[in-house]
């Protein structure tokens, strides 16, 4: 039980519901013609693809908690697992298990589909997940940028994957309620990409968000550690506007995406986009929220609220494969 609280298990089930919702998105194109035999194997490959991740990220868990040792004591001493319930030895050898059999799956995934990339972003992961717990955290603004980084990364995995498994763009599995249109830049897009990219973009800012309400909640164990955070450098109230602002930019840049796409698709559009109300709603309570925080609890509450965001935005492409 204790060495399931220490690898955070909801962490890794949204994860892999993100992963798995990359593959929902891909469905309708399994039977496109392609000359690759990616498929032949695909399932079975996937999960081993889900599995490493998953296992990349419960050692960065791990790591994440060793180095963290002094801080969760002030910060969350209820929640204190390593030394307490796990020796720190134990935890470092779990680390370094998941790691090996993680890069172990990503060489089989680069000998099997022939190409590089799987290893190359698992020891990136790898190796920023254990920089960033050892040195990077404690620093300004840059640690938040590594996290965030390396969440958008799983999107573009997945995306790395399944475009080399299925065949280029093809406009007649645009869905058939969508009327055709020409004259427009959201015709030509090519799904798929922009699909990967823009699903990559919004976990990776969502993430940045969260972990700068994190670094408000965790400021008096990080003064412990001379961190350099941006509250303990910029102030509580700078580092809320901060994160303010991201979130805003967030909801302002798919503008002219969003009012093109409707201009073009209607009602089809509006269909196919409801649950971004659900996001769109619990960033303004989010930014609500934060504008009104004065106490810790307060920004658990938000950090709440942009977990159930990013939830209801990694279940999107189940809510398409079913419309």
């Amino acid at each position: 039980m204790h060495f399931l609280r220490l690898i955070r298990p909801v962490n890794l089930l949204v994860i892999a519901l993100t992963m798995y919702a990359v593959r929902v998105f891909f469905l309708p194109y399994m039977h496109e013609p392609c000359s690759c035999q990616g498929w032949n194997s695909e399932p079975f490959d996937f999960f081993l693809l889900v599995f490493s991740t998953v296992i990349i990220a419960a050692g960065g868990n791990i790591i994440n908690d060793y180095f963290d040792v002094k801080a969760d004591r002030i910060n969350k001493p209820e929640k204190l697992i390593i030394t307490k319930y796990i020796k720190p030895r134990w935890a470092i050898l779990t680390h370094w298990i998941f790691n090996f059999v993680a890069f172990g799956i990503a060489c089989y995934l680069s000998w099997r589909h022939q190409t590089f990339w799987y290893m190359f972003i698992h020891l990136l992961s790898i190796n920023g997940l254990w920089f960033y717990s050892m040195y990077f955290k404690r620093r300004f603004l840059i640690g938040n940028v590594i996290i965030s980084v390396l969440t958008g990364l799983v999107p573009i995995l997945c995306g790395i994957y399944f475009l080399d498994i299925t065949s280029p763009f093809n406009r007649d599995y645009l869905p058939s309620s969508w009327s055709s249109y020409d004259g427009s830049w959201i015709t030509d897009l090519n799904l798929k990409i922009f699909f990967v990219l823009f699903f990559s973009i919004f976990a990776a800012s969502l993430n940045l968000v969260r972990e700068i309400v994190k670094d408000m909640e965790d400021v008096p164990g990080d003064l412990v550690l001379k961190a350099k955070t941006l509250p303990i450098v910029l102030g509580q109230q700078k580092t809320k506007w901060i994160a303010i602002a991201l979130i805003l930019v967030m909801l302002v840049l798919p503008t002219p995406f969003i009012w093109e796409a409707y201009t073009i698709y209607g009602n089809a559009f509006v269909m196919a986009m409801a649950p971004a109300l659900l996001v769109i709603l619990g960033l303004l309570i989010v930014i609500l929220q934060l504008w009104k925080a004065t106490e810790k609890q307060q920004l658990k509450r938000a950090d709440l609220v942009l977990k159930l965001v990013m939830f209801i935005g990694c279940c999107m492409p189940f809510y398409w494969y079913f419309l």
